[in-house]
């Protein structure tokens, strides 16, 4: 069996487009499910050697696929993905303001959808996986995607200095969508407007992607309680923690992390495992 898991930031010039690189690989594992739960990254796959097998997008409106790219949405329900026990690629997390200077068109255009990268990237994505699996290692990998995202910066457009503020507010988790517009100077209907174009959620539904992945992120770190997790990312109680992770997972955050935790490790997708210090092997 083979099981590896490197993770990195991006490299300073793509970092505030594409926030951090992960690399998998398992082989001669048990098939297993994995769940794409929602974060407040945007996500692109690249395959390396075995396509990728969606059984259930955030969209019930597509139907399962196969993928040798992939490129997703923020979404507010959970991806399933099935392997037979092999499985690589690479997953970029991609900041919601930086699709614009990466893909040409804002985050809202791909709102709970997964679609082929190919449509959106057109042959630079197939390019970029010529290249990846044509060296050996994840350090030679990341330097590439670096190199190859840098180049589609050379005039990077941002959205509106607004959204932006709103988005970093949001990102916080514990802040309203009322107190988001008083602070940008927007009526609450236009920022909702405005941030649903360019971030593909509401305020209010990023905020709780946002409080979800805090709180998702606190279990796996091994915190002392769904209590302690709850008080800390801003949930009233217990009880409103799990309904919200039962809403937005799919599950119950006790079924989630003891699945988590089963052998073997089926979430090598996940990026927050801890980074790894040796990427560079």
């Amino acid at each position: 069996m083979l099981s590896e898991y490197v993770r990195r930031p991006a490299g300073p010039r793509v970092r505030p487009f594409a926030t951090w690189y992960s690399g998998y690989r398992e082989t001669g594992a048990a098939p297993a499910v994995h769940r794409g739960l929602p974060s407040p990254t945007l996500t692109l796959i690249v395959t390396l050697d075995d396509p990728l097998q969606v059984a259930a997008h955030p969209s019930a409106q597509t139907p399962p696929g196969v993928y040798d790219t992939l490129l997703g949405g923020l979404h507010t329900t959970p991806a399933t993905i099935v392997h037979d026990g092999r499985q690589s690629g690479i997953q970029i997390g991609l900041s919601p303001l930086g699709t614009r200077a990466l893909l040409g068109l804002p985050a809202g255009e791909l709102a709970s959808l997964d679609v082929v990268a190919t449509d959106v990237f057109g042959p630079f994505i197939d390019l970029l996986r010529d290249r990846v699996r044509a060296v050996d290692t994840w350090a030679e990998r990341f330097q590439i995607v670096d190199e190859m995202l840098a180049t589609r910066l050379t005039d990077p457009v941002l959205p509106a200095p607004e959204v932006v503020h709103a988005w970093r507010l949001l990102r916080g988790g514990t802040v309203t969508a009322a107190a988001v517009a008083r602070e940008v100077g927007w009526s609450g209907r236009y920022l909702s407007r405005r941030f649903n174009e360019e971030i593909g959620l509401a305020p209010k539904a990023a905020a709780r992607v946002a409080r979800f992945d805090a709180a998702r992120r606190r279990m796996q770190e091994g915190a002392d309680s769904l209590a302690a997790v709850a008080a800390g990312c801003g949930y009233y109680d217990q009880a409103h923690l799990t309904r919200e992770f039962s809403a937005l997972a799919g599950l119950p955050p006790a079924r989630w992390l003891a699945e988590e935790r089963l052998p073997p490790f089926r979430n090598v997708q996940d990026p927050d495992v801890p980074w790894s210090a040796d990427w560079a092997a």
